[in-house]
């Protein structure tokens, strides 16, 4: 076991390779697949969850919403705790935490276990996640093996999530739900104990302690937005608790904001969202995340609750949106140099707006090739064209000593926006439902088109979503001329980062 101590404010060209260092890279591509692979697979597995559970349409996307809520909310924290208390000690403390957390899930005999499991995952991947991106690179020091190792992480991203969503449809057709879940644990222990044989461990020396304050209020804030967006549902916009619970989150976040002014230490630098660009970067990532997450959850429900698919061909019904990402991603790489970030931004975001119109027009009768097809390959290349760019731009003049949290915040945004998203998402689409049965006689007829009604209300409201995010694009992100002082090899991270969220 080595305990060699890398000091990350020390130069890089200074220090040794490390010769295990393509063996840490296989390590921690395996926690990356686990983290992918618990994304996808629950997607598929959450109608088999929700009726052995007795899950109710309201509270189906706490499966969700728990996870990314806590991994959102926790993100930047854990990037901190990881510089600090050692960067390969916290990884396997992460793994660990995600592994028992999964296994707990898996085995739940009631809806709250499964969703405060859900919830423990995401603050342990929360752990994991930065710690690992902070190894690759200290690990790397050499600009082209990083890059190398950058795009092996990156393609476990795309891949991972592909396979994810076919294993999701074998085990749960094949096998239960629950083993979507289980099969985290075996994985997560056997990363562990290579990761503490293998990795060398590195942490930042100078401590300048944790902002619990602004950790504490930004998690709180954003719980209770969420939990309000998720009342709406069974109590209505005007309620009490509604109410309460959505302008309880709104004085949290702003309670926040000012500690963070304040804060001698802040957990988020706010000159690092407050530039123009990097700014219009993270506000369109929240966005694009408040729609993407909630589209894959309604299209799930549509392929196997209105065309009776079954997990397993549902998973492989998601492989072009896969294949799509994939060829978009390729596409704006090759076009980046030569466009500049904004053209590609408002082309990807404006396909993406499409194919979410193209799902609103689904109805009962609705087939997979003629009307779910052409939508889910116009949203997977305008979001893999997306992608690039504005993970790019969001460390477009950062500073070195922000560089991590710049990058951490591109997934804080879209976490965070797929658990807010998710929750509005389904509060419009339960609403919609109850409201076309409540003027139509009950039958299997008109619960079917229900049902698709609040699917593709929702289906409206993301298209809006990522048109505003194409509006913002196209008003704050910059062209040409400023994307040539991009660091392509700082960037690569958040690009994985962003292609990973695609694909979820």
């Amino acid at each position: 076991m080595t305990s060699d101590v890398i000091d990350k404010s020390a130069p890089m060209e200074e220090t040794a390779p490390d010769p295990k260092r393509y063996w840490t890279l296989a390590i921690i591509a395996i926690a990356q697949l686990i983290i992918v692979l618990d994304a996808t697979v629950v997607v598929v597995a959450l109608p088999s969850a929700q009726r052995a559970l007795h899950i109710s349409v309201a509270n189906r996307q706490w499966v969700m919403s728990a996870y990314t809520l806590a991994f959102g909310s926790f993100l930047l924290l854990g990037g901190r705790i990881a510089d600090y208390l050692g960067r390969r000690r916290v990884f396997v403390i992460g793994l660990i935490g995600f592994g028992l957390a999964s296994g707990i899930a898996g085995l739940a005999p009631n809806q709250a276990m499964l969703f405060g499991a859900r919830a423990v995952q995401g603050a342990f991947g929360a752990l994991m996640a930065p710690a690992a991106l902070s190894l690759l690179t200290v690990t790397f020091t050499e600009a082209r093996e990083r890059a190398r190792a950058f795009g092996v992480y990156g393609a476990i991203a795309g891949g991972g999530a592909a396979l994810g969503l076919v294993l999701g449809g074998v085990l749960t057709q094949y096998a239960s739900w629950r083993w979507t879940l289980l099969i985290n644990v075996p994985i997560a222990i056997l990363a562990a104990v290579a990761a503490t044989l293998v990795i060398r461990e590195s942490r930042v020396e100078s401590r300048h302690g944790y902002d619990l304050p602004g950790a504490l209020t930004s998690t709180v804030g954003l719980f209770l937005l969420v939990y309000g967006f998720t009342m709406v549902a069974s109590h209505g916009w005007e309620s009490m608790l509604t109410v309460s619970l959505l302008s309880g989150g709104v004085l949290i976040l702003a309670a926040f904001v000012i500690i963070e002014l304040r804060s001698t230490q802040p957990l988020l630098p706010l000159k690092v969202v407050l530039d123009r660009t990097r700014g219009g970067s993270f506000l369109a990532s929240l966005l694009v995340g408040m729609a993407m997450l909630g589209t894959f959850l309604f299209l799930t429900y549509f392929l196997q609750g209105t065309l009776g698919y079954s997990a397993l061909k549902t998973g492989f019904a998601f492989l072009p949106f896969s294949a799509g990402i994939i060829v978009g991603a390729g596409l704006a790489s090759r076009l980046l140099p030569r466009t500049g970030p904004r053209g590609l931004m408002i082309t990807g975001l404006s396909l993406a707006t499409l194919g979410l119109l193209w799902f609103s027009r689904l109805t009962s009768g609705s087939s997979y090739v003629t009307h779910v097809l052409a939508g889910e390959i116009l949203v997977s290349i305008g979001m893999g064209i997306t992608f690039v760019p504005m993970n790019s731009t969001s460390l477009f003049g950062v500073d070195e000593e922000n560089a991590g949290v710049a990058s951490a915040l591109v997934n804080t945004t879209q976490q965070v926006g797929g658990a807010v998203g998710t929750a509005l998402l389904n509060t419009i689409a339960a609403s919609a439902t109850v409201s076309y049965l409540a003027l139509r006689v009950h039958n299997a007829s008109t619960l079917s088109a229900g049902a698709v009604h609040g699917y593709t209300t929702a289906f409206e409201v993301s298209a809006a979503l990522v048109a505003v995010s194409a509006i913002v694009a196209g008003l704050l992100i910059g062209g040409k001329h400023e994307h040539a002082d991009l660091k392509s090899d700082v960037g690569a991270p958040s690009v994985a980062q962003g292609t990973e969220f695609a694909l979820e």
